[in-house]
């Protein structure tokens, strides 16, 4: 049976914008009928995706998402000596082996043909694959890569973002992975009122002789909610997808357990200084089958403390699936700041049991 590690966590964010939609407002969604607060699920990924805290920990084992491997490619075999007609051939090829290249002919320029047409996350080992290839067609006069050693590229993608949260790409589902890691869109557990900030900026050289207005106005929508969030996380499938590395599963799990109560949506940061904490956190281990927490906010919170009633409806809520359905995790760990139960250490020791 696969053994899967649920997270469950409330954070209040202050006033901000952590996550615009197309016109440069807050997301929001609509959740028992009520409109609310919401941070995509790829803002989060990315946030801890690219955190300090998070490349700290796993430093080595954390891959790059990118469209311009060629171009990476046909810099470093540029400055190996490498001709630029022959660097630009076997950029093509490496890039290739990744997905579908842009082959756009209006295009200004080699370099942007070289492009992947989606985003590729390559894996440490694999870009050690590339810079051992690259290293070896230099050494040999710059000649084009066969077709045996461009295989050689398919390297286990054994980077933890990947084996966190997946790889897919339609042009190549050979270098599919799947994630071990699901997160949902976070969701204010109250109603949510979208306000403009309207604000103006003055130019310091303005001395006022001829104009003392403003040098430039805008606004900018804002709002504050207290965010549910749901992580479920596959340990079998994480070490599967890390070759079966027990170490750096627990290391995996210890870094981004940390990131997600502690590393907040960098939007609007310095407009906003958006930093949050975890208030209240839920863990869950065992292999029944994962199930989210949500139901318990479809009727929006309205007391004039959030953080407690939400807390309770939580609470309450895996209480009534455990009545319904039998026990839901073989062992849980709370960590509550307003209470004071629980610690950050004792949960990472926790996931990691």
């Amino acid at each position: 049976m696969t053994k899967f590690i649920q997270f469950h966590l409330l954070t209040a964010y202050a006033p901000a914008n952590l996550n615009r939609d197309d016109t440069g407002r807050p997301k929001t969604a609509i959740m028992g009928g009520i409109e609310r607060l919401r941070v995509s699920s790829q803002s989060l990924k990315r946030a801890w995706r690219i955190s300090e805290k998070f490349g700290e920990a796993l430093s080595g084992n954390i891959g790059v998402r990118t469209r311009r491997l060629g171009r990476d490619i046909y810099q470093k075999l540029l400055d190996k000596g490498v001709t630029e007609k022959s660097a630009l051939a076997t950029a093509a090829k490496i890039a290739e082996q990744f997905g579908k290249l842009k082959n756009d002919k209006g295009a200004k320029g080699d370099l942007v043909n070289l492009d992947i047409e989606q985003l590729v996350h390559i894996s440490p080992d694999e870009q050690q694959q590339i810079d051992q290839l690259l290293a070896l067609l230099a050494e040999q006069g710059g000649r084009e890569p066969q077709d045996d050693e461009l295989k050689l590229l398919r390297a286990q993608a054994g980077g933890v973002d990947i084996a966190l949260f997946g790889r897919m790409l339609a042009s190549a589902p050979g270098f599919n992975v799947e994630a071990a890691c699901q997160v949902a869109h976070a969701i204010g557990v109250s109603a949510v009122t979208i306000e403009e900030d309207f604000f103006t900026a003055v130019d310091d050289l303005n001395r006022k002789e001829e104009d003392a207005g403003s040098a430039h106005m805008g606004e900018q929508g804002f709002a504050s909610a207290l965010f549910y969030s749901y992580i479920c996380i596959s340990r079998d499938l994480l070490l599967k997808n890390l070759n079966g590395d027990e170490e750096l599963v627990k290391r995996t799990l210890r870094a981004l357990a940390e990131t997600v109560v502690t590393v907040s949506p960098t939007g609007k940061q310095n407009s906003f200084a958006t930093r949050a904490y975890a208030s209240y956190v839920l863990a869950e281990i065992g292999e029944q089958q994962p199930r989210s927490l949500a139901v318990a906010f479809f009727n929006p919170v309205r007391s004039d403390n959030q953080v407690a009633e939400a807390t309770q409806r939580l609470e309450e809520q895996y209480k009534k699936f455990d009545r319904a359905y039998g026990v839901c995790a073989e062992r849980r760990y709370v960590m509550n700041v307003e209470s004071g139960e629980g610690s950050l250490s004792e949960l990472l020791d926790f996931i990691c049991q």
